[in-house]
């Protein structure tokens, strides 16, 4: 019993032994770690604090996407001073800056460790047509008209027309026209532009003035809509269903066709003879 016993105490001990070398070798592995990771981060302080980690001119800043502003405008929006650290630059608040522009969409904005730089891709707004406002001035300027020109995108965005007009503006001018308030026509605005664009009716003026009645200038000719409603798109369908009207027709004789309502399509002739366009007569003269 004697013997077992000590062979017991000597077996623990040695396993005792074998703890102590495990949690040495484990402490020494520890500040190790902390060793190397310290000095990697030490390491990685000094590259960052090191000059060559600045932007030193404009030329350093990377601008992809851009279309309507060139790259000298959008390197006013960046607001940046050289030579300056690229640490110090805070790219998501340069991003949400450039957001802030009416004619851009979207925007990323990183840093470019090699060669030291910035990196900017924007996703910039389409135009899809000149827009006209007309307001009307203060009382004591003669109470004259002011006609302010835009341009405005597939959602009514109001776009400068400055940044299409910039001589390195690599966009060219829409050629449809829209005249009329966008506060107005906004909420209809992007599913009828869709039915328009969609449309082989070609529409080159859209006027919104008048809010009972929307007139359409279009290879038909001017075209009368009614009051602006969600059946908007539905009458474009209908007025391209009666393309062929001119070869039954003289052009020169219509005055205008209304489609106030798309059940009892109108030709008015001049001189002020109105002409009705059965349901029939549309469907033999589909596109």
């Amino acid at each position: 019993m004697a013997g077992i016993v000590s062979i017991s105490r000597t077996i623990l001990a040695g396993r005792r032994k074998k703890l102590r070398k495990k949690r040495q070798i484990k402490f020494i592995q520890a500040i190790w770690r902390t060793i190397a990771v310290t000095s990697l981060a030490g390491g990685l302080l000094w590259i960052a604090i090191q000059p060559i980690w600045v932007l030193k001119t404009p030329k350093d800043v990377v601008i992809s996407g851009n279309q309507l502003l060139s790259d000298e405008e959008v390197q006013s929006l960046l607001v940046l001073s050289y030579p300056q650290s690229l640490w110090r630059i805070e790219p998501y608040k340069i991003a949400r800056s450039l957001q802030q522009q009416p004619s851009i969409a979207q925007a990323t904005v990183s840093r470019r460790l090699f060669p030291p730089g910035l990196v900017v891709q924007l996703q910039e707004r389409t135009p899809v047509a000149i827009a006209q406002v007309r307001r009307e001035q203060d009382k004591s300027k003669n109470g004259n008209t002011k006609v302010i020109m835009g341009l405005i995108d597939a959602n009514g965005v109001w776009i400068p027309l400055e940044n299409i007009t910039s001589p390195n503006s690599k966009v060219k001018l829409p050629t449809l026209k829209v005249i009329g308030s966008p506060e107005q026509y906004r909420p209809y605005w992007s599913d009828f532009y869709e039915a328009i664009s969609q449309t082989s009716l070609k529409v080159t003026e859209i006027d919104w003035q008048d809010p009972t009645n929307l007139i359409l200038k279009t290879e038909l000719g001017l075209v009368h809509l009614g009051t602006p409603s969600p059946q908007l798109p539905e009458q474009i369908k209908v007025l391209a269903q009666i393309r062929n009207l001119p070869s039954q027709l003289n052009p020169n004789d219509i005055e205008y066709i209304d489609l106030k309502n798309p059940e009892h399509l109108l030709v008015q002739m001049n001189p002020k003879n109105s002409k009705p366009i059965s349901k029939q007569t549309k469907k033999n003269q589909r596109v």
